[in-house]
C-alpha cells in the first residue's frame, strides 16, 4: 500500500520515501489506514506483511481466524540481506542501518512502531536459517496456531469449519 502510494506521488521506493508517506497516510486517515486499505483485496487466506503498527494490526483482528507471526532476525543479518537486495536507501553501513531501524520504533501513534507491532505477534519466529527453513517454520506455525483456534460452524452446519 505504501509502494503504490509512493508511486502516485511520484516518489522514488527508497527506505525514506516509503517511511514518509507511510507516516504521512497515518497522520491524514488514521493510524489502522494502511489495514483499512489492503483488507478489500484479502480473498480467502492471504498474506500481508510489512505490518508496521498496532492499529494496523487491530485492524486486521477484525478479519476471523487472523494469525499474526512476528519474523524477526539478528540486525546485523537483516543488514547483510538489506545489502544483497541492494534497496535504496537501507543504508550503506552496518551503524547507519541501525539508526534507519530506530527511526521506525516511534512511540507516536502515527509513526512506525516496529517493536510493538512485533510484540502483538500470535507467535515469532527467528528467520536465522536458509528461505526453506523459514518456509519451514511458518508453516510449523501455523499448523500448530491453527490446530488451536476455535472451530466455527456456519448456521445450519453441524460440522467445524477448519
Amino acid at each position: 500500500m505504501v509502494r503504490e502510494s509512493a508511486a502516485e506521488r511520484g516518489l522514488e521506493a527508497s527506505r525514506d520515501n516509503l517511511i514518509a508517506v507511510g507516516v504521512r497516510l497515518r497522520v491524514e486517515e488514521g493510524p489502522g489506514v494502511l489495514a483499512a486499505r489492503i483488507l478489500p483485496r484479502l480473498k480467502g487466506r492471504a498474506v500481508v506483511d510489512s505490518i508496521r503498527g498496532p492499529a494496523e494490526v487491530a485492524r486486521l483482528r477484525t478479519l476471523p481466524r487472523f494469525i499474526l507471526l512476528g519474523i524477526d532476525a539478528p540486525v546485523k543479518l537483516r543488514f547483510e540481506r538489506a545489502v544483497k537486495r541492494g534497496r535504496l536507501g537501507d543504508g550503506a553501513s552496518l551503524d547507519e542501518f541501525i539508526r534507519k531501524e530506530e527511526r521506525e520504533n516511534s512511540e507516536a501513534e502515527t509513526g512506525q512502531q516496529l517493536r510493538r507491532s512485533l510484540a502483538l505477534s500470535d507467535r515469532v519466529i527467528r528467520n536465522d536459517g536458509t528461505l526453506d527453513d523459514l518456509r519451514r517454520s511458518v508453516g510449523q506455525a501455523l499448523g500448530e496456531i491453527e490446530a488451536a483456534l476455535p472451530s466455527r460452524r456456519p448456521e445450519g452446519d453441524s460440522k467445524p469449519v477448519r
